[in-house]
């Protein structure tokens, strides 16, 4: 069944399967994972990671919305799935960003034999939060980054939903469907240039309301879509799939250089670019300048990098790191109208009388359009935006910010 025709409520309230799988498919990930995973089997096949949730939002106690064996359910049944031969069929013959055969055999051949590692949960009885972690070699161990951030937020939306009734549900997506559509029309007769990619699965309600989001923005934005970072939805649904690299590579190239002192750190975030670089085409040359901070990032910039695609800020006020690229590349005598900035970063649309959740994009695109090729990778607040629509409880089903990190290597 296609999302556009799911009656989400009907579904949520007579919700009686024994377990319901979060996750479908190892393809349900985002594709930078994908691109990171070439130059981490190129270049650190045996480094070993350990990977670990954590909940920025404090005042929500997961424990206490989710049980651990709900939890540790769907863990395991994440931990049974494999690349299909279908799967990796599609991975070998996919186009990216122009580019058929991208991955080298031996990189695909070592994605389909991929297995998640074993991980550890437990209950932090006095935070109420999971201590849930994973170790292995950072080709596998990176794959759970993105299940357990979609299985852990599927199952507190759960939680939340088992707290509604049928009416309440019905509002309740019927608000949020009828927001989305608004904002998609706006985009549309106000920014006509403005494109964007879908980027939620790390915080989404659930995965069949991102896949109805998805068809929506194909639905309503035509050309101004783009694509989506969720490999499984792009392959159905017949999208073109985004993504860069992400924080993950500068920190865990940072850790291995610690023990060589403070300048191999500093190099470090280059060092890994470099590797990037001897692996990944031009057009997959988009470097994230913000795990240690952009300004440091710039100013001791190699002069190479100048030639690199594109930059993704991740961790800044979206039009003042728009500004920040454009002075970096006038200083290396480059063009900025012919570099990419993807802009990605807590991003929403306004509407009359309700401020969105979020930067708003057209205001940003206003700022900037013309000046560079901006584009928007919408996460949060499209795959998730539930806020104040569920009758008389505006804060039920506000998202929650959790992450999953390497913290050993």
């Amino acid at each position: 069944m296609k999302g556009s025709e799911m009656d989400f409520a009907k579904r949520a309230h007579d919700h009686n399967y024994r377990m319901d799988p979060i996750v479908r498919s190892r393809l349900d990930s985002d594709a930078y994972k994908l691109f990171m995973g070439a130059t981490i089997h190129e270049k650190h096949p045996m480094t070993q990671v350990v990977f670990q949730l954590t909940n920025r939002t404090k005042d929500v106690r997961l424990a206490d919305h989710i049980h651990v064996d709900e939890l540790r359910e769907q863990l395991d049944h994440a931990q049974t799935l494999r690349y299909t031969p279908s799967e990796i069929i599609h991975l070998r013959g996919q186009s990216y960003y122009g580019h058929t055969g991208l991955f080298k055999d031996g990189y695909i051949d070592r994605v389909a034999a991929s297995r998640l590692p074993d991980y550890e949960v437990s209950v932090n009885e006095e935070t109420g939060q999971f201590d849930l972690r994973s170790g292995g070699a950072w080709m596998d161990a990176k794959e759970w980054e993105i299940h357990y951030l979609s299985i852990v937020n599927e199952l507190y939306t759960r939680s939340q939903l088992r707290q509604l009734s049928r009416a309440q549900m019905d509002i309740m997506y019927a608000r949020a469907k009828v927001r989305l559509y608004a904002k998609l029309e706006r985009i549309v007769r106000e920014a006509p240039e403005l494109t964007i990619s879908e980027f939620g699965t790390r915080r989404r309600h659930s995965f069949l309301w991102q896949r109805w989001v998805i068809e929506t923005m194909k639905d309503v934005l035509g050309r101004q879509f783009v694509g989506t970072s969720n490999m499984l939805h792009a392959k159905e649904l017949e999208v073109d799939v985004k993504g860069t690299i992400a924080h993950e590579m500068s920190m865990v190239y940072a850790a291995l250089a610690a023990p060589d002192g403070p300048q191999a750190i500093r190099d470090s975030q280059y060092r890994m670019l470099q590797d990037v670089q001897s692996v990944l085409p031009e057009d997959l040359r988009i470097f994230l300048p913000d795990t240690f901070g952009t300004t440091q990032f710039l100013e001791n910039a190699p002069t190479w990098l100048q030639w690199w695609k594109g930059f993704r800020p991740d961790s800044k006020e979206s039009v003042e790191a728009a500004e920040e690229a454009i002075g970096f590349w006038r200083r290396m005598g480059q063009d900025p109208k012919k570099k990419l900035l993807i802009l990605s970063d807590g991003l929403d649309v306004d509407l009359p009388g309700e401020p969105g959740n979020g930067a708003d994009m057209i205001a940003i695109h206003k700022a900037i359009g013309g000046r560079t090729i901006d584009t928007y990778g919408w996460g949060t607040n499209a795959s998730n935006g539930f806020r104040g629509t569920v009758p008389g409880r505006p804060d039920l089903m506000r998202p929650i910010s959790i992450v999953a990190k390497a913290v050993e290597a």
